[in-house]
């Protein structure tokens, strides 16, 4: 089973090493890691996808609360959050093909973003069903190349992980 864990961390080096070492010591496997800054300086967002099957996610979440450098930790529920995530597709194209790929490009809201003779590179941003769904499309035509990042997730509602540390 999937879980989405964001956690408000210190931006310290090596923090990361340590966050990915618990998971991987207790034998989780990270589906999905994305990190950036946030809204308050010095703090930055890790939201981690894990796949727990069998396996107790409250010791892992446990230790990184121990964590020196971690703020805060939340799990966002599929229903409670927007979760998006970003991905770069190279197909491979030709004359005959070329406007039945722009087409799929389109119904799916995605966008051409590098244009040559043979290949295209199309931008999508999106739920994991909707970029799944756009793959299956474009699978026969020869995918070249995938570059996708992290999963991003953010609460619903008026609600922040960084309220009462100032700045919301």
């Amino acid at each position: 089973m999937q879980h989405v864990l964001s956690l408000l961390v210190e931006d310290k080096p090596g923090l990361l090493t340590r966050v990915a070492g618990l998971f991987a010591r207790r034998g989780f496997n990270i589906e999905s890691l994305a990190v950036g800054k946030t809204e308050i300086e010095g703090l930055s967002r890790i939201t981690v996808v894990v796949d727990v099957e069998g396996l107790p996610l409250e010791q892992v979440t446990k230790q990184l609360n121990k964590l020196v450098n971690v703020i805060k930790i939340v799990e966002l529920d599929p229903e409670a959050s927007v979760q998006r995530e970003h991905m770069l597709i190279k197909v491979r194209v030709d004359n005959s093909t070329r406007s039945q790929i722009l087409e799929a490009t389109n119904l799916f809201r995605a966008r051409v973003v590098d244009v040559v003779t043979d290949a295209l590179v199309i931008e999508v941003t999106g739920d994991t069903a909707k970029i799944n769904a756009l793959l299956r499309v474009l699978e026969p035509y020869g995918i070249k190349e995938i570059a996708q990042s992290g999963l991003l997730a953010i609460g619903r509602g008026s609600k922040s992980i960084t309220e009462r540390l100032g700045k919301n």
